[in-house]
């Protein structure tokens, strides 16, 4: 027996997708944009500073990185809380040498766990991003409405305070969302989100409410993704990450500007073993012309501002 025809019919059916997220567009056909200054790569380095409970709930789901074995599991626990107590401070240090600029992805539990570090990222300088209270608090299917709302109304409001800044960005713990995420960071003030990791450049991401920016923060050369999950050396990483501002840079030179992102964690690269490795990548990209190293913000302003016109 032939399918009735009711069966073929896909309203929704058009190029790309079939929702109302965001525009489908390829990027060689969008709108070149050009970075202040006549960059054609803008760089942005974020660094993630997370606070992962010695027994956590794990509920709805637990976010890699937790701990494995039984309570209480000092071995990651104290692996991962050396990132906070030492290994930041070499990640600092190396920004600081080769004049790169960097956000913050803050767990907001952290003001109140680590004020010390907290004045000593004021002193630093740098754009806060909301990274939800801790490394136990997914944003997944699952989570009640109400105490997502809860969760990141807590942690926005808590980084605010404590930076004095307005906090525009989002980064969930794990990059998970469950489907009201969007729409609650839009509710609370958030102008973009970095979870999404299907695109170079921002673009403009439609909730029920409203609408606000995603700007991927890439998986694939961050150093916890590429070191820890698939084994690969530390130079490796290094070069991996030149390798692709190279072949952008190349790319901007034909399409116009491109958007390099670097994913750091103080508990993995801060390691006395790896640092150097930071460090070589930080001093190659600072010697490649054409390079803008800004804080997401500043970056997001630049390409709206042409987008509009």
């Amino acid at each position: 027996m032939a399918l009735d025809d009711s069966y073929l019919q896909y309203l929704r059916r058009r190029r790309g997708m079939d929702h109302d997220f965001y525009e489908f567009s390829l990027l060689t056909e969008r709108k070149p944009v050009a970075w202040p200054g006549g960059a054609k790569l803008a760089l942005w380095v974020n660094v993630s500073l997370e606070h992962f409970p010695l027994n956590p709930v794990g509920k709805p789901v637990k976010l890699p990185g937790n701990m494995t074995m039984p309570y209480p599991d000092l071995r990651h626990y104290t692996l991962r809380d050396y990132g906070n107590r030492v290994g930041i401070y070499r990640v600092l240090d190396a920004l600081k040498a080769y004049d790169v600029q960097a956000s913050f992805a803050i767990n907001a539990e952290l003001v109140e766990r680590a004020p010390a570090l907290v004045q000593h990222l004021l002193q630093h300088g740098g754009e806060w991003l909301g990274h939800s209270w801790n490394m136990d608090s997914a944003h997944a299917g699952g989570l009640a409405e109400a105490d997502e709302a809860a969760l990141i109304e807590r942690s926005l409001t808590t980084l605010r305070a404590a930076s004095g800044q307005p906090v525009r960005g989002w980064l969930s713990p794990g990059k998970l969302q469950s489907a009201r995420t969007p729409e609650l960071l839009v509710a609370h003030g958030v102008d973009y989100m970095a979870d999404w990791v299907n695109d170079e450049l921002p673009y403009r991401f439609h909730a029920h409410n409203g609408s606000l920016w995603n700007m991927g923060l890439a998986t694939e050369i961050e150093d916890r993704f590429v070191i820890l999950d698939n084994q690969h050396s530390e130079a490796s990483w290094a070069q991996q990450a030149v390798d692709a501002a190279e072949m952008l840079l190349a790319e901007a030179g034909e399409q116009g500007g491109r958007l390099l992102t670097i994913s750091l964690h103080p508990w993995v690269i801060g390691q006395p073993h790896r640092i150097k490795h930071l460090e070589t990548l930080l001093a190659h990209l600072s010697r490649l012309p054409g390079v803008w190293s800004a804080m997401p913000g500043q970056i997001l302003d630049a390409w709206v501002a042409q987008q509009a016109t």
